[in-house]
């Protein structure tokens, strides 16, 4: 159960945690495809990525600055920071089976119709999600491989994965991400065990400096599921909460004796999540603010009924690793996380979280962009989410879809790569008279290993100001 939480992310001072070698790493495979090499190509009708293809029809919208990105793996990079994190949660699950799907493909079912999302959702929209075509697509978060992983009987289970998202520019956001999924279940009969294991967990977890903030309750707007025992989710949920605060203190608990024995400070609050049911968000009190952490809750029962596995029940998280990594690194720029620059990755070593020293910060150079949106398309704006926003459906060739922030920039993100830092609304205008709406975005691009010239930037810039005016049919100013 991937957390949909986006925090901003404040820089933070780190020490150092161990953590020892690695357990081996179970592949899963959800449908046969070539892995052998991480190529990927798009034509005009198909995309061929490690060897298969994929037609192209109205959902595809997959541009080659994503494609070139597939494969990438940094969560299983030696000593990169996303991989560094994901070995300490192993570590600290150490009895959890570490899994690792074969494919960022997966069928549009497996990402939201097995997981109970809506057909309106926003999230199957073409401005929200990355297609192949209207069977497969990139996956949007870990949990499209939750009933996979279920059905092969594992009870116990970390899985960590690239996501992808069309999204807004700026230093916490990009279109690929990584998060780490955990679960654990029990079947019905063994569910009498949870009292003791709760007692063992809770007076672990007194030992720590740690002070928790829990106000939730169970009520009719986060309720227990009405086929569950109300005491056996109690024992389920109690067993949840132990096992993020004990990892919650693994990973901040080192400054927790650095400032005069004070705790540290971690809140639970009530949340909603298709997929889970109580459901919560877990914050930590960092560097003066609250930071949100990761969602969590007790697995949704018609997710195990239709992974086979209707005997059983448990709980389920899901974390960022980027916004977790960037917080305990100090690391400024999430496109750092991508970089190829030994200044930047001869910083971390195998096992310990370490404050990252920036090495450079060169200038930016701003770029504005002011434009008229075209006329509104004769679709309704119900056709803008869910299924038919999905498929892309317009009324003919002529008819622009309406204009929509992601798609903007993508198209930014597909012309100037990782040379982009952000982008920024600074202006929107509705003509009084005409009632024609213009929108200014400021661009800021910024190398993070050299000096970028203007003529350079300006060359970027023409170039999606000429893509913007043919696929979006804008009018610039």
């Amino acid at each position: 159960m991937a957390s949909g939480l986006a925090p901003r992310l404040l820089a933070s001072s780190s020490r150092f945690l161990s953590c020892p070698k690695a357990r081996p790493i179970v592949s899963i495979r959800l449908f046969t495809s070539t892995r052998a090499s991480s190529s990927a190509q798009s034509t005009p009708d198909s995309y061929i990525i490690n060897g298969v293809t994929y037609p192209k029809d109205t959902y595809s919208n997959i541009p080659s600055s994503i494609l070139d990105k597939l494969d990438r793996n940094l969560h299983l990079k030696p000593s990169h920071p996303i991989s560094i994190l994901r070995q300490i949660v192993e570590d600290h699950f150490s009895s959890y089976t570490p899994l690792v799907p074969s494919s960022a493909i997966v069928s549009v079912d497996q990402n939201f119709d097995e997981l109970g999302f809506p057909p309106d959702h926003p999230g199957r929209s073409l401005t929200d999600s990355y297609y192949l075509n209207n069977e497969y697509m990139l996956r949007t978060h870990t949990s499209a491989h939750e009933v996979e992983s279920y059905r092969k009987g594992l009870d116990k289970w970390l899985l960590s994965a690239d996501v992808y998202r069309r999204d807004e520019i700026d230093s916490s956001h990009y279109p690929i991400f990584h998060q780490m999924e955990g679960t654990h279940i029990w079947s019905n009969s063994d569910l009498h065990l949870l009292p003791k294991l709760n007692e063992e967990l809770e007076k672990k977890i007194s030992n720590y400096n740690i002070a928790i903030e829990d106000e939730t309750f169970i009520s009719s707007s986060n309720p227990f599921q009405s086929h569950h025992d109300p005491i056996h989710a109690e024992q389920i949920t109690k067993h949840l909460k132990h096992s993020l605060n004990s990892l919650i203190f693994r990973l901040f608990g080192h400054q927790a004796n650095q400032k005069g024995g004070e705790p540290l400070k971690v809140r639970w609050i009530e949340a909603y999540f298709p997929f889970t049911t109580p459901s919560y968000e877990v914050e930590v009190f960092w560097q003066g603010e609250w930071l949100e952490l990761l969602g969590c809750g007790v697995v949704m029962q018609k997710t195990l009924d239709q992974s086979g596995v209707s005997d059983k029940s448990g709980w389920a998280f899901g974390l960022g690793l980027e916004r977790l990594s960037m917080v305990l690194f100090s690391i400024p720029d999430i496109r750092l996380f991508w970089t190829s620059d030994p200044r930047f990755s001869s910083q971390f070593k195998q096992g310990q979280i370490t404050t990252f020293n920036s090495y450079s910060k060169y200038p930016p150079c701003y770029k504005d962009m002011s434009f008229w949106l075209p006329p509104a398309s004769t679709n309704s704006s119900s056709d803008q989410h869910g299924a038919s926003a999905a498929g892309g459906k317009i009324s003919s060739p002529t008819h622009m879809k309406p204009f929509h922030e992601n798609d903007y920039c993508e198209i930014v993100r597909d012309v100037a790569g990782d040379l982009i830092e952000s982008v920024t609304l600074i202006d929107d205008f509705t003509h009084p008279k005409t009632n024609r709406q213009s929108k200014c975005y400021r661009l800021n691009y910024r190398h993070m290993d050299r000096n970028l010239s203007n003529d350079e930037v300006n060359e970027l810039q023409n170039i999606v100001q000429k893509r913007v005016v043919g696929e979006m049919g804008i009018e610039m100013r």
